[in-house]
């Protein structure tokens, strides 16, 4: 994995003076913080990251390459473990106790769902290791410290703007994303809330599991059923494009819809014009989730919890991060310096 040499730990901090990400700051309404220089340790530093899966799609791809990204540039870390659950619940306890047996020095979860891990987190910060939780919450307070965008207000992002779009009758799609996961039912709940007060109608609602291909075959199969919709409710940027492409494919206009941070679906947001909307949820969240573990180790006071509520982003925001020169499996914003872009979706 990364090996490096070692350098001087830095002098404590205030956790206001700690910066995890842009767009990243305490919760308001809880003010828990870790005690200072509780986790404190000398370097090299080893860490450990249990993914739900790296290949659920474009996106976790690009977390973990931000994740090892951040971390190869930090010295202090002599080695830093990825581990890929797979979607499976028993697999990621079995990582996570694997990461403890092998001593780690902080450990990164983004759990598979919100009560799968929460036995093995709490073993692990009973073992004095700390754990960082992002990218789906868990019905637990075991961790150490969290990092949580996305979920209701993503949903939300989305939902406001369908309903302001469709109007208070329209009938709408929904496209979620993975079955059981926190993040998906969290943004579903997010436009849920949306929904209330409205007479928007849900005429078909399906699971897309964040993937083009699973979604470009629901989008088919919801058209030909019933054409006649007044916007979608994309949970993800890669089911996004699936509908577009369908709507393109059947010959017939793109109902407003909304979409993500990703290249591909910005560059027809760009070439089509259609109606939509694209809430953040930076892959650099994993570089957060790293950027969290070195702050403990050096012995700096986090906050029990964080939040990552981004506004919403135009097409000429969108525009101003497209790049005709990568694939579409690219999300913005992204850390990652321009060679490693390059490396990763360079158009070959």
């Amino acid at each position: 994995m990364l090996v490096a040499s070692t350098l001087v730990v830095t002098s404590l901090a205030h956790a206001e003076d700690v910066k995890l990400m842009d767009g990243v700051a305490p919760r308001p309404d809880d003010t828990r913080m870790t005690a200072a220089g509780a986790f404190k340790k000398d370097p090299p530093w080893v860490i450990g990251m249990s993914d739900f899966g790296v290949n659920a799609n474009t996106w976790t791809v690009q977390v973990a390459h931000e994740a090892e990204n951040a971390a190869a540039k930090d010295k202090r870390i002599s080695k830093f473990i990825l581990l890929d659950a797979g979607f499976d619940q028993k697999k990621q306890v079995a990582d996570i106790e694997d990461l403890i047996a092998q001593h780690v020095d902080a450990i990164i979860v983004q759990p598979v769902t919100s009560t799968s891990a929460n036995a093995s987190i709490a073993k692990a910060v009973a073992a004095g290791i700390p754990v960082i939780l992002h990218t789906g919450r868990i019905d637990s307070d075991a961790y150490t410290t969290e990092i949580q965008g996305g979920a209701e207000h993503f949903g939300k992002v989305m939902g406001d703007w369908l309903v302001k779009t469709v109007g208070d009758n329209g009938k709408i799609w929904v496209l979620r994303g993975l079955a059981g996961h926190p993040e998906d039912t969290n943004r579903y709940n997010g436009l849920l809330e949306s929904l209330k007060g409205t007479h928007v109608q849900i005429i078909a609602e399906e699971h897309g599991d964040w993937q083009y291909d699973k979604a470009k075959k629901l989008c088919e199969t919801l058209y030909l059923n019933n054409p006649q919709v007044d916007g979608i409710w994309s949970s993800g940027a890669d089911m996004t494009r699936a509908c577009v492409d369908v709507f393109k494919q059947f010959g017939t206009p793109i109902p407003p819809i909304s979409g993500e941070g990703n290249n591909g679906y910005f560059g027809q947001w760009i070439t089509d014009g259609f109606k939509s909307i694209s809430p953040e949820y930076s892959p650099a969240q994993g570089a957060a989730g790293v950027r969290a573990a070195v702050a403990l180790l050096e012995g700096q006071q986090l906050y029990k919890r964080y939040v990552y509520n981004p506004d919403g982003w135009d097409k000429d925001k969108a525009a101003k991060y497209y790049r005709d020169d990568l694939t579409a499996n690219v999300w913005w914003p992204s850390e990652l310096p321009e060679d490693k872009l390059k490396e990763y979706y360079g158009k070959k």
